[in-house]
């Protein structure tokens, strides 16, 4: 292990998008299988730093959006934990400067996560393998394991059986947004939710048609459970259309809706 005696090193974390979310069943831990794609957005993402402190413990410090935990529960102080507990890592300070919103859809804590596995690995010299990295990760949350490769996935599972696919959305613009004051708990969407009965289309094959057919063949289940709740989120879905998006949904278990508009 390189344990570099000054270092100062910076990342951006960015968020995913689902296309298409189907729950598939219950599984006997509490758990829900499902299947959806994950495609990751770099136009938004969170700012990550960590460097070496002279501190006997490691600290972390959060700014920019105010999240509803504090550092010390933050999912980047958990990554360094279950690494320093294997490899006897230095203490570190961790910077988090939030630029995606929690709460909805968009695997920002997750993807903070991954990061720091992945910046963690390569500044200690830990040689841990993509798999390593995705074991560890998938401890952290369902969706952290997709953000190690961050590349399109197909996801099962709890959305920690990965899948690589080809999926290009550069011919389109992504907007994502959130209506104002709009929360929504992976509790929440759960409580509410009713599984689809009847074979579903493979979400696979169902991105290889033209993105006009997607409208009527790619869905969130979780749009059923959460948009009487939350109509502005489905407001919002609508308005999407309405100012000429091909495709809109919205996406995990909400609250942000995305749009894919002609670039």
């Amino acid at each position: 292990m390189n344990e570099t005696a000054t270092f100062r090193i910076t990342s951006h974390p960015n968020c995913k998008i689902n296309l298409g979310l189907h729950i598939v069943g219950k599984r006997p831990d509490g758990y829900h299988n499902l299947e959806t794609l994950f495609v990751p957005v770099l136009d938004l993402c969170d700012t990550l730093t960590i460097e070496s402190t002279s501190s006997p413990t490691t600290s972390m410090q959060q700014d920019g959006i105010v999240l509803d935990n504090s550092p010390d529960d933050n999912l980047c102080m958990k990554a360094y934990r279950i690494l320093q507990h294997d490899f006897n890592l230095p203490p570190v300070h961790i910077q988090l400067t939030k630029h995606i919103p929690f709460g909805a859809g968009l695997g920002g804590g997750s993807s903070d996560a991954a990061f720091t596995l992945k910046m963690l690995n390569e500044q200690f010299c830990l040689n841990l393998s993509t798999q390593k990295l995705k074991d560890y990760a998938v401890r952290l949350g369902a969706d952290c394991a997709f953000f190690i490769d961050n590349r399109p996935a197909y996801a099962t599972g709890i959305g920690d059986q990965l899948e690589p696919i080809t999926l290009d959305l550069s011919p389109y613009r992504i907007a994502i947004e959130i209506p104002p004051d709009e929360h929504i708990s992976t509790r929440e969407a759960y409580a509410g939710l009713r599984l689809q009965g009847g074979s579903r289309p493979d979400l696979r094959q169902a991105v290889r048609q033209p993105i006009a057919q997607w409208r009527d063949t790619i869905v969130n289940d979780f749009e059923a459970s959460v948009f009487p709740a939350h109509p502005a989120v489905a407001r919002l879905k609508a308005q999407m259309y309405r100012r000429g998006a091909l495709y809109a949904s919205m996406t995990g278990s909400g609250a942000a809706v995305f749009g894919l508009f002609p670039a």
